[in-house]
């Protein structure tokens, strides 16, 4: 495809979302009617303000979901030190309570925009942000495209290029090249992301490392915890985080298989905890005893599963055992972020399925801190050697730890790369009073 087709295409694509817009407002109202969308909230995705624009410089930090949200939190506080006010849009209900437990007032959220021209006029007429600041890699056309035009600087961070959207993109081009040419800077997660990110046409394009590894433990609630640990007393304890569909099944076959020699408590953390009532009935047909985070079951010696079903409590599970699988690995693609559990002091155990964190696991298996398992019995062996070797359990978590520590230095990489951008709005912001004063 040309270059003058990709642009004709791109620009189709915007007028193809204008004429939508009435049909996507339907959908919006059936994935709110799905508990999917904010009720309350659903006039944010057609960039419909709900909160004032601070005056002075503005920075919008777009992250999709509770992952990306966690990563850029340190950075969204370091730009509002600098007195620059930040929105931050994210898109699902579970993003916007993690942004409103861990940020509070200190940045402003609004559910991200759809993808429609409109909407994202809509958004940017109103809050006029000086810098879009986006996390990993949401590349969504409209809004590069509004952002281009309106020569607002777009930079990506934390960026990735999985190996499947770089395949995708290879083979379109003229239509990468069109929509990565608008982006004033991509700091890439690591070398191979940021080639990857050349080779589609951005420029200019550095590396800073992920930055998910300069973020703060996961935090939890001491006293839960301490009453969890007392119910658990001396039982051994494994878990399973971040499962995906056919995950929580697997974790309760390991838990059967094991239950005679271990005596263990299996801890199962879904990705989604929206499907825990279906979770549940999957384990309990298994021949299971379930207790529930949000019901607060006590978690006596018979049972055998705690399925944590809360939002942004993931360090209260991790602190409560040393063993953790990562799920979305053994079934599905992908693979979810090691970096916490490795933190927290968890040896490390994932199916080999691991493409989005690819570097973060090389790393953690090559100090032997993480193992890779390939199917459920594989999986049982490695939950059960770890439980009864202690030694072994030990090394690993103090590999893993001193790895995450090695790993540090996104953060102010990122810092570093953005400053050009970012030192102007700070002179700015701390010139404001003064002119306001002068009126």
């Amino acid at each position: 495809m040309s270059s003058r087709m990709a642009r004709f295409g791109l620009s189709a694509y915007r007028l193809a979302g204008t004429v939508a817009s009435p049909v996507v407002g339907l959908y919006i109202t059936y994935r709110t009617a799905k508990g999917k969308e904010d009720r309350a909230r659903r006039l944010e995705r057609f960039g419909y303000p709900s909160a004032n624009r601070p005056q002075g410089p503005l920075v919008w930090f777009h992250a999709a979901s509770v992952g990306e949200t966690n990563a850029v939190i340190p950075l969204i506080r370091e730009i509002r030190r600098r007195d620059i006010h930040v929105i931050l849009t994210t898109g699902t209900i579970t993003s916007a309570r993690l942004a409103a437990e861990r940020l509070g007032d200190e940045a402003i959220h609004q559910y991200v925009p759809l993808d429609l021209k409109p909407s994202v006029s809509r958004f940017l007429d109103y809050w006029q942000p000086d810098c879009a600041i986006i996390a990993e890699s949401e590349i969504w056309p409209a809004t590069v495209l509004e952002l281009g035009r309106r020569r607002i600087p777009q930079i990506l961070i934390n960026a990735r290029m999985s190996d499947r959207s770089f395949a995708r993109w290879r083979r379109r081009p003229s239509i990468a090249e069109a929509l990565f040419e608008n982006l004033a800077l991509v700091i890439a997660q690591s070398d191979i992301d940021a080639e990857r990110f050349r080779d589609l046409g951005a420029v200019p394009v550095i590396t800073s490392g992920n930055l998910k590894v300069d973020t703060d433990a996961p935090p939890y609630d001491s006293a839960v915890l301490a009453r969890y640990k007392k119910q658990i007393g001396d039982r051994k304890t494994w878990a399973a985080i971040s499962t995906f569909d056919g995950e929580e099944n697997a974790a309760g076959i390991v838990h059967r298989a094991l239950k005679e020699r271990d005596r263990q408590l299996t801890i199962i953390v879904p990705r989604h905890p929206e499907r825990s009532d279906e979770i549940e009935a999957a384990l309990v047909k298994q021949g299971l005893k379930v207790a529930r985070r949000t019901r607060d079951d006590v978690l006596s010696a018979d049972i055998d599963i705690f399925l944590g079903d809360t939002i942004g409590e993931m360090g209260l599970y991790l602190r409560l055992t040393e063993i953790a699988f990562v799920g979305r690995s053994l079934f599905a693609e992908g693979g979810q972020n090691p970096l916490e559990p490795a933190m927290l002091g968890c040896a490390i155990l994932s199916g080999g399925n691991v493409q989005n964190f690819r570097e973060a696991y090389q790393k953690l298996a090559r100090s032997g801190s993480a193992r890779m398992v390939r199917d459920t019995e594989m999986l049982a062996k490695g939950v059960h050697y770890l439980l009864i070797n202690d030694d072994a359990r030990r090394k690993m978590i103090e590999a893993g730890i001193a790895t995450v520590h090695e790993m540090r230095g996104a953060l102010t990489a990122t810092v570093r790369g953005l400053e050009p951008y970012i030192n102007p709005l700070t002179v700015k912001a701390r010139l404001l009073p003064k002119a306001v004063a002068q009126l």
